[in-house]
């Protein structure tokens, strides 16, 4: 390993909060910590950039231990960027930037030629040089958070160390720093060990995650390798909903009770109408379901009840008996507008056993599909979901 920790133990005040710290990654690769607030992350960022003084274990890069070095020599092996806004009064961009230059410097701090190349190239890497001349403090967060990665980036340093650095950042420049950091770690061998909250970034810009709970290091390895739903579960104690790591999306639990509305989905048309009905408190069945798909996942947490095909195959002749029994009991069905074709006629054949059955059928379509007649089409989830509200309430 180029960046490793053996046995590491951090803590406050001499008393470890997280022991035997052994994780590492190699030069050129992305190292991430998840795991719930308070869990240790910061904790463990600040003692391997000596922030805060570890209590026991070794830390080094290359096989080099950090403990000998100077602060200054350590500064020109590790970066650092930590949580925290920073608003450094009267000075600009250039100047903030410039910071990061000053191990390498004399005693009086003044930049060589050599030195503001640097600058200007690691403002042009991070896209900032044009703020160069523009107050820090001015800037929005996105763009601070950018300069400070600059600042960074003029050490030229072997390891850059990131605590929670899209902390106040919208999605779009989420996804552009993350993307600055996959670059300089793929492109220039700059090593990245960071933490964050966002599980589904971390799972696509890692090259090995750190899952951190309790008084330990909770798993360590690849995120395809370590992560799944129920480790994700128990990480972060999840009860009122689930994490799914394949679409990288939170879902609340589904409405209790029994069933009222039967749903037949397809493409990834389902899951918009199961995540309307659940927050309008509308328990809901559905199928039938092909697995592996976003229909699928979504319907997990939120169904009450699901019909599904094995893979790669039709339907079971049960299953099938099973969701018509269902759609035809229920108050009303909504057609969420999948695409038709031969391989899902049997969800065509679930929604004309409905209109049969004299069960409203709520069409998420500009038209009813051919063959289907008596139903009522909506242009939007919302109108639709309206409907399926008063078809369903209580009492009617």
């Amino acid at each position: 390993m180029y960046f490793e920790t053996k046995d590491l133990a951090v803590g406050y005040n001499g008393r470890p909060l997280i022991e035997h710290i052994d994780i590492g990654i190699r030069k050129g690769g992305i190292l991430c910590l998840i795991g719930p607030n308070g869990s240790g992350k910061s904790t463990i960022l600040r003692s391997i950039t000596r922030h805060l003084a570890k209590l026991g274990g070794v830390v080094s890069i290359d096989g080099r231990d950090l403990s000998g070095l100077s602060n200054r020599a350590l500064a020109k092996q590790v970066s650092v960027v930590l949580t925290g806004r920073v608003d450094p009064e009267l000075l600009t961009c250039w100047e903030v930037v410039s910071a990061g230059r000053y191990p390498y410097t004399n005693h009086f701090g003044k930049l060589s030629q050599a030195d503001e190349a640097i600058v200007t190239r690691s403002m042009e890497q991070v896209s900032v040089l044009e703020l160069r001349e523009h107050p820090f403090v001015q800037l929005s967060d996105g763009q601070k958070q950018r300069v400070l990665l600059a600042r960074a980036l003029c050490q030229q340093p072997e390891v850059m160390v990131l605590d929670e650095p899209t902390s106040y950042l919208d999605i779009r420049h989420k996804i552009e720093l993350l993307s600055i950091l996959r670059g300089l770690a793929s492109e220039q061998g700059l090593t990245v060990v960071l933490s964050l909250h966002e599980v589904d970034l971390a799972v696509k810009l890692a090259d090995v995650v750190v899952l951190v709970k309790g008084s330990t290091i909770y798993r360590c390895g690849a995120p395809e390798d370590v992560l799944d739903g129920e480790t994700l579960r128990s990480l972060y104690d999840i009860r009122g909903g689930a994490f799914d790591l394949l679409l990288g999306s939170v879902e609340l639990r589904g409405a209790a009770g029994e069933s009222r509305v039967f749903v037949v989905p397809g493409a990834g048309r389902g899951a918009p109408c199961f995540r309307a009905l659940q927050k309008r408190g509308i328990p809901f069945s559905t199928g039938i379901l092909q697995p592996g798909g976003v229909d699928s996942a979504v319907s997990h947490t939120l169904a009450a009840r699901t019909f599904a095909a094995e893979p790669f195959a039709p339907p079971t002749a049960r299953t099938l008996e099973e969701a018509r029994t269902a759609a035809r009991s229920a108050q009303c069905v909504v057609d969420s507008g999948f695409p038709l074709g031969p391989y899902n006629r049997e969800n065509l054949e679930l929604l004309q056993g409905a209109v049969q059955a004299g069960v409203p059928v709520l069409c998420l379509r500009p038209e009813p599909p051919e063959g289907l007649s008596g139903v009522q089409c909506f242009s939007t989830v919302r109108e639709l979901i309206d409907e399926a509200a008063k078809l369903t309430a209580p009492g009617r």
